[in-house]
This record gives C-alpha cells, sequence and structure tokens, in this order.
C-alpha cells in the first residue's frame, strides 16, 4: 500500500479500496463494474494529475474531465432522428459537432494530491465534486 495525504489505497484484482488514516473505508469499487474507477484510482496511487473524457472517471476519483454534454448530445440525436422519420435523407443531413462542453473538478482529489488549483477553475467548472 502507497500512503500519501492522509489515504491508503490497495488495488487487488477484484476491487480498489481506499481507507483513511481513522482505517474508515473512504471508497471501494468492484473493477469488473466501474472499470474507469481502476484508472482513477491508479492515478490516485501513483500521485499522477489525471484529465479524462468522461464525468465518470471523475467521480471514480480522477482529478478532471473535459467533454462534451452526452444529454445533449442525446436530445440533438432525437432531432437528427425526427428528421430522418420525416423523411430526410440522412446523407443529406449536415455533421454537427458536440456544441456544449462540461469541465467538471474533483476537489477531493486535488487535496489528496496536493494540488492548489486557481479559484477561477473552480469559478468556470460546471460541476464540483467536494
Amino acid at each position: 500500500m502507497d500512503h500519501f495525504a492522509g489515504l491508503d489505497v490497495s488495488v487487488k484484482e477484484t476491487s480498489i479500496r481506499i481507507v483513511d488514516d481513522a482505517g474508515k473505508i473512504v471508497r471501494e469499487v468492484k473493477v469488473a463494474s466501474e472499470p474507469e474507477a481502476l484508472l482513477a484510482v491508479l492515478a490516485l496511487k501513483h500521485r499522477l494529475p489525471s484529465m479524462f473524457g468522461g464525468r465518470e472517471y471523475v467521480e471514480a476519483g480522477g482529478l478532471m474531465s473535459y467533454a462534451a454534454d452526452y444529454v445533449d448530445l442525446t436530445r440533438r440525436a432525437a432531432t437528427y432522428i425526427d428528421k430522418i422519420l420525416k423523411g430526410a435523407k440522412p446523407a443529406d443531413l449536415p455533421v454537427e459537432l458536440a456544441s456544449k462542453y462540461l469541465l467538471v473538478i474533483n476537489f477531493t482529489t486535488a487535496k489528496a494530491l496536493k494540488l492548489d488549483l486557481p479559484w477561477f477553475l473552480e469559478q468556470r467548472a460546471d460541476e464540483v465534486i467536494e
């Protein structure tokens, strides 16, 4: 086990466990059910700041993510489907890029890594995990 910033991180074949100084389990995840947790917690274990392309990694313990808003993409896909069902040819529809992106920051991970993030990142973030 590696010890840093008041957290012990142990990685086993089937699960990852994060324990605080008091011996209380802070988080335990099953690798098979949450594979994104493996990357996030291994980055934490090796004290690597991590940037991901999906918020699920930040929820699992990664530092931050900047990615397209999947809810917005789903709404826009429904608009495309509606146009196709009304007779539009898919080849005639323009390709669209995502127009809304989300910045998600995990300040608990930042504290564990002893990072002092600039105040404007918290102001700019769409979601902050404390």
